[in-house]
């Protein structure tokens, strides 16, 4: 059944992920603060800034600083669900569907918990581009082609290490046992993995999304 709600358009800019970087390692500053940091003009931050809240990747809230004018605005990534409309909206239809197509197909044998975090994992990866081919009773994940690999080229660990963090708070806004393993980039010249794991110390043999029967 289809999956794909809207593509994150917030990661097919290079100073939209620099941004989000920059949120994601130094929480709670100004937009002037991180358009300095990321060399980026000031308006221009402000229009990116935009788009990825809209897209429930970051938030933002005022600060009561006890003087007088507006208060500030400062931003935080989102690993709350409830602090942002957009991500609860994206978590809230990922359950849904995926319950829809539990209905049909059967359960995992994973508790809901961590069936509730793969579907809304799956969805968000989907939406970013990713194309996840998934093996539950793995925990594991094959992404590709990847649509920032011209970005790879000039800063690998940037677009990495942005995914991985995204990764980690989508599972986090979906509360279970799941959690990130490792990302590692580039398995094949054009195929990413992202291992988890469980907090359960075992699990059950399944089949994967796709309908194979897993390996040995």
């Amino acid at each position: 059944m289809p999956r794909r709600s809207r593509d994150f358009r917030g990661l097919t800019q290079p100073r939209r992920m620099q941004l989000l970087q920059a949120i994601q390692r130094g929480p709670g500053r100004r937009v002037n603060e991180l358009a300095e940091e990321c060399g980026i003009p000031l308006n221009t931050a402000r229009d990116h800034l935009r788009v990825l809240e809209d897209e429930g990747l970051i938030r933002s809230e005022q600060v009561q600083v006890g003087t007088r004018g507006r208060p500030p605005i400062v931003f935080h990534a989102v690993s709350d669900a409830d602090t942002s409309t957009a991500a609860d909206a994206r978590v809230a239809g990922a359950r849904m569907r995926g319950r829809m197509l539990r209905a049909i197909t059967g359960g995992t044998g994973l508790d809901v918990a961590a069936e509730q975090q793969l579907d809304v994992l799956y969805e968000h990866l989907d939406d970013a581009g990713l194309e996840p081919d998934v093996d539950e009773r793995k925990l594991s994940f094959d992404l590709a082609p990847c649509r920032y690999h011209d970005m790879i080229d000039e800063d690998q660990a940037l677009v990495c290490g942005v995914h991985a963090r995204l990764v980690a708070d989508v599972l986090r806004q979906t509360e279970g046992p799941l959690r990130v393993e490792v990302l590692q980039p580039f398995v094949t010249a054009h195929q990413c993995r992202l291992q988890l794991s469980s907090e359960a110390s075992e699990l059950p043999p399944l089949e994967n999304r796709t309908g194979a029967q897993p390996g040995p």
